[in-house]
């Protein structure tokens, strides 16, 4: 078991983070916040994918206008990225945003900080300080040496802005201090970890498209969640916000730290292997998908196998698995072999050992 870091709780709208809560799986939307309609009809896919909290683009007035009228539909709790503009966090705060996120890199004159703490205060929200190596303040040319100490210049940035909002009387506060570098967010992260009990949000930023990205960002918040460090996460892509979400779920389910669908255990095939294991695993896994789980229940471990050398053994540590001889399989139920299935009845009967277990509706 993960022993996780001890935070104080947060609240964005309706989730709480931090604490002993679930490790909540964040995206951002990637249309033009003003479209209203876009932007609701993304939340809703974002929702129906298992997305728990939203950020939104905040760019101009324009924008900050719409989070009055998407605030009224959206499935999900907002958050508002907010650069540049201090104004631009007034007027979504005021428009019911549940939290805001801004960049100490561009957010950064005490009067302007205290003025958002403030009426965040009042409306009793919280605010994430959201350190991005990219954007750090720097007011004169670096030395080479202080160019490669990215981790400690994006903690030396968030601890100030901490320091001032809780000068200001503020501290319903999220952390986060993303690099595109794997090593420098691993970093920045760690040694913040020890010096505030905040809750971090979790994430590389500028990953680039989705399977080199999906890699960095499995690497970087996996080794940091095993630490007990993060208390949300968002895996940003070059790719829609569904995928982010995908792949954020599948961090956490590896790592054991939540279960979000039936996990398919199987072999990655060889010469020994004398079924289509390949198609026989998509199928199952294309059906699984669209029979959703009832929330109450205890997702089973599910093994498909392809030979005699790991099937068995595998097959009989899941709750229900199947290993592959010549054309046929044998099926197992909690450890005990049941009976043989051929290969192209396999996918049928796995689905309904399932369902007869009440595991999927």
């Amino acid at each position: 078991m993960i022993k996780r870091r001890k935070t104080r709780i947060i609240k964005v709208g309706r989730v709480a983070i931090g604490g002993k809560h679930p490790i909540a799986v964040q995206a951002m939307t990637k249309t033009h916040t003003k479209d209203v309609s876009a932007t609701l009809r993304q939340l809703k896919e974002l929702k129906a994918c298992g997305c728990e909290i939203a950020r939104l683009s905040v760019a101009d007035f324009e924008d900050a206008a719409a989070i009055k009228k998407i605030k009224k539909f959206s499935p999900l709790p907002l958050v508002a990225d907010i650069h540049f503009d201090f104004r631009l966090a007034l007027a979504v705060i005021e428009n019911g945003i549940d939290k805001i996120r801004l960049n100490p890199g561009n957010i950064y004159k005490r009067e302007e900080v205290r003025l958002v703490a403030r009426a965040a205060k009042a409306a009793g929200i919280p605010i994430r300080v959201g350190v991005n190596s990219g954007s750090l303040r720097d007011a004169r040319p670096l030395s080479s040496a202080k160019q490669r100490d990215i981790g400690s210049r994006m903690v030396k940035s968030a601890i100030g802005y901490t320091r001032m909002l809780e000068g200001f009387g503020f501290s319903d506060i999220v952390v986060s201090l993303k690099a595109s570098d794997v090593f420098d967010t691993i970093e920045a992260y760690r040694k913040m970890a020890v010096l505030c009990d905040y809750p971090f949000h979790l994430g590389v930023t500028a990953t680039g498209l989705s399977a080199q990205g999906v890699v960095k960002s499995a690497i970087s918040i996996g080794v940091l969640l095993s630490r007990g460090i993060g208390d949300t996460i968002r895996v940003s892509l070059t790719d829609t916000p569904l995928a982010e979400v995908r792949a954020g779920r599948e961090i956490l389910q590896a790592l054991g730290l939540r279960r979000f669908f039936l996990e398919i255990i199987s072999c990655p095939t060889c010469g020994r292997c004398q079924v289509d294991l390949v198609n026989i695993v998509k199928d199952l896994e294309a059906r699984l998908s669209s029979a959703q789980p009832p929330v109450s229940s205890r997702l089973p471990s599910l093994a498909v196998m392809g030979c005699i050398v790991n099937g068995p053994g595998e097959a009989k540590a899941a709750d229900i698995g199947i290993a592959f001889g010549r054309k046929e399989g044998l099926l197992f139920k909690k450890g005990r072999p049941v009976k043989k299935i051929a290969a192209g009845k396999c996918v049928k009967q796995l689905l309904q050992e399932i369902k007869n277990n009440n595991h999927l509706r």
